[in-house]
């Protein structure tokens, strides 16, 4: 299966996400912070990135801006994973680079059926900035 970067600087968030994921079959890299994450990123070049947005460092707007912009890491899909429920910060994490915005608390099935849509290449259009 893919191997899914999960970058969340809340050890039981991260643990939780990673159970999820890995009972999906993928394989998990994992960061603690979007720093880091940026880091493990370029090294390791995952399929999928599930990103948080309130981290230390350097937060999941500024991480996936960062992986937006750079060559290599450009093509690997960014879903951010965050407690930010406002349709400004929903509208700010896309037009960084974010390919899908999940809010937590979520449901097994919201983030399979995110994980899937972006593996699989039926990946929703980007929303208008109207």
């Amino acid at each position: 299966m893919a191997r899914i970067l999960i970058v969340d600087d809340s050890p039981s968030q991260l643990l939780g996400i990673q159970r999820i994921v890995e009972k999906l079959g993928h394989e998990t890299l994992t960061a603690e912070d979007g720093a880091a994450g940026v880091e493990v990123a370029k090294a390791e070049l995952p399929d999928l990135i599930l990103m948080d947005v309130v981290m230390p460092n350097l937060n999941g707007f500024q991480a996936t801006r960062t992986l937006s912009r750079e060559n290599s890491t450009r093509g690997i899909p960014v879903v951010l994973v965050t407690t930010k429920d406002q349709d400004t910060d929903r509208m700010w994490g896309m037009r960084q680079g974010a390919r899908a915005y999940l809010t937590k608390p979520f449901s097994e099935t919201d983030l399979s059926d995110v994980i899937g849509r972006l593996l699989g290449g039926d990946e929703d259009p980007p929303p208008s900035a109207a």
